[in-house]
């Protein structure tokens, strides 16, 4: 099994690597394309989630055209914003970081998967990540948001992961629930941008930065 999840890292990644360079090129982006971003160096989140190839995933970002314009709509620690891409670009400086771009490989009503996440601009960030309250983190916007042409959602929920590969839950989570007197909602259903980037109903098709 170890081989085989090698192997398919390794394929994974001479894929991007055989990808023509695109870096910084926004103009091959579609409205509904997913952005990961990566850090430099792991955290709290990465620590206990993974990403596509074993990639840290620490947040993702919906690519959409408004009136012309190249944005980002995200749930940010400000909320769930629109923003240019000018701005997410100046973000990545800042924090060192990889971004790759996703696609929904079939299936995505993307006027009404865009639509539904529009509808929650201005919501609060979940700083808690608890399911079925009115704040949204990153990975819950685009589970809630994307829907095929049925209405039905492309991504699932899964169970929250707060744990190492130890399957313990970290020190640093345990403070963080703890502090605000509230109890880790490990495997409560949720989601997570490292997971979602690994969905298989996403094709990774190229570092953007």
């Amino acid at each position: 099994m170890k081989i085989r999840i090698l192997l398919l890292s390794l394929c994974l990644t001479q894929g991007l690597a055989a990808q023509p360079s695109l870096k910084g090129d926004c103009s091959h982006l579609r409205d509904a394309d997913l952005l990961f971003f990566a850090p430099g160096k792991g955290n709290a989140i990465t620590d206990v989630t993974s990403g596509f190839a074993g990639r840290g995933i620490d947040h993702v970002a919906i690519f959409v055209r408004i009136g012309g314009t190249p944005c980002t709509l995200e749930a940010t620690h400000r909320g769930v914003i629109v923003q240019p891409m000018d701005s997410t670009i100046a973000r990545h400086e800042r924090r060192n970081e990889q971004v790759y771009v996703g696609r929904v490989r079939k299936g995505l009503d993307i006027p009404a998967s865009l639509g539904n996440a529009l509808r929650y601009l201005g919501k609060p960030y979940d700083f808690f990540f608890e399911p079925g309250d009115s704040a949204l983190y990153c990975s819950e916007l685009v589970q809630k948001s994307y829907c095929d042409k049925r209405g039905a959602a492309v991504f699932a929920p899964i169970p929250m992961s707060f744990h190492n590969d130890k399957g313990e839950i970290t020190e640093y989570w345990k403070a963080y629930y703890r502090k605000a007197g509230r109890q880790v909602p490990e495997g409560a259903p949720g989601s997570n941008p490292g997971q979602l980037s690994r969905s298989k109903r996403i094709r990774i098709l190229y570092q953007l930065f």
